[in-house]
């Protein structure tokens, strides 16, 4: 076998592979003998058809497989010689396949680009102040009364107004017929929070417990309802129930409920060393996102198209994901908001390949003791138990996203350490 090796591009490999004929000739034989017992050729029983006949009644389909076979063998084996990793399947170009004669095809295929020099000494980046305002002390401690609210009934009768935890009946008509399937009982919902239809929030305000209304809706061509897509609907309303959110008051005695604290001074001091971690958090991701787009800046090096769309691909699974789960009714993405992600993939591509660059020349090892680290800090993160952590990272896809985010945070610690950091 020989092989010409030629660089298309820093990321694109072409090979021009030559197999033998004498090799040709084996396998050629080999398919032959191989047909020749099987084959059913009339007028003459199993294995005695001559090569002539053999050769006019499946000559192109035996080409074609041992021109398959030789590639299946020949390539990796060419690949490893040359000391190169294919990203993708190659593309094969194969020559007619004549008994005999030398077998050649051409294989393409990407590679990951040779990377002379990363510059990543000197980077310069902002780090935001690590401070946290009254104003959010106080969302928090208002966030903690809500969730130690207690639901009661107005001591005196009245109309629904927002901050309401309402349940209501409604039934469904379209097109003047009554949707079996499309309306409910005991409908729990909490006015002011968006979680209504707002022409059915907007018709329930006012009203008392027991009042009928009902609201005129235009639906979505992609509701999932197949008799409610794009009609105007009408929904017809029951209030059953009625209750109001009362709040603890924030004192001692509140602190004393809702953790071990003594005083309320010190349920506040706890709440604000939570967001303060969090904010420095927030502050160190923030950094590190800036370095990288000036680790990506400083070394513009070419990135192989298959490992983009792949990036691609997943950013776009993702965003579809979650926007299916708040509710929304999503086939793809915009043109506009592709070309973004497009962009976006390049840069976490090309930063991928710098930072794994740079891992190999601080010769950065990630080993048992690194992995454990990374599975407590995953565990104080979450909240989950550590034990069940180590059983869940045992899966080897896990295994190895836990050792790629240790080596990245390795990565970014020594990007920062030789960066010139600004402090806000």
């Amino acid at each position: 076998m020989q092989v010409n090796v030629q660089r298309l591009s820093p990321v694109l490999v072409e090979f021009d592979v030559l197999v033998a004929a004498d090799r040709v000739k084996s396998e050629v034989e080999k398919a032959y003998i191989s047909v020749a017992k099987s084959a059913k050729v009339r007028g003459f029983r199993p294995g005695k058809a001559p090569r002539k006949v053999l050769s006019h009644v499946f000559g192109p389909r035996i080409a074609a497989d041992v021109a398959q076979r030789l590639v299946d063998e020949t390539f990796p084996k060419a690949v490893s010689e040359q000391k190169l990793q294919p990203i993708n399947s190659p593309a094969i170009e194969p020559q007619k396949l004549v008994d005999n004669q030398p077998f050649s095809y051409k294989a393409r295929f990407e590679v990951i680009p040779e990377i002379a020099e990363v510059k990543y000494e000197g980077l310069e980046a902002k780090r935001s102040k690590i401070e946290v305002a009254d104003g959010q002390l106080d969302e928090e401690l208002a966030k903690l009364r809500r969730e130690h609210a207690t639901l009661e009934p107005p001591k005196e009768a009245r109309g629904a107004k927002s901050g309401d935890v309402v349940t209501i009946d409604f039934g469904v008509e379209a097109a003047g017929q009554h949707v079996d399937d499309a309306g409910a009982n005991d409908f729990q919902a909490e006015l002011g929070t968006g979680n209504l239809i707002p022409a059915i929030e907007e018709a329930l305000v006012g009203k008392n417990v027991g009042d009928h209304t009902h609201a005129q809706v235009t639906m979505p061509e992609q509701h999932p309802h197949p008799k409610l897509k794009g009609k105007t609907v009408t929904f017809h309303l029951t209030l059953k129930d009625l209750k109001e959110r009362i709040l603890p008051e924030a004192d001692d005695e509140f602190a004393k409920d809702v953790g071990e604290f003594d005083t309320l001074d010190a349920l506040k001091q706890d709440l604000k060393g939570r967001l303060e971690k969090q904010r420095k958090q927030e502050v160190e991701n923030e950094l590190a996102e800036r370095l990288v787009v000036e680790l990506v800046k400083a070394n513009p090096i070419p990135v192989p198209p298959s490992l983009v769309e792949r990036q691609m691909r997943l950013t776009e699974q993702e965003i579809l994901s979650r926007a299916r789960s708040q509710g929304q009714s999503v086939s793809g993405v915009g043109d506009e908001l592709r070309a973004q992600i497009q962009a976006d993939s390049e840069t976490k591509v090309r930063a991928g390949l710098l930072m794994a660059e740079i891992a190999k020349r601080e010769d950065i090892k990630i080993g048992e003791a690194e992995i454990e680290d990374g599975l407590k800090e995953l565990a104080e993160d979450t909240g989950k138990n550590i034990a069940k952590l180590r059983a869940e990272y045992r899966d080897a896809k896990k295994r190895e996203m836990l050792i790629g985010m240790i080596l990245e945070n390795k990565v970014l610690d020594i990007i920062e350490a030789k960066a010139k950091i600004e402090e806000a």
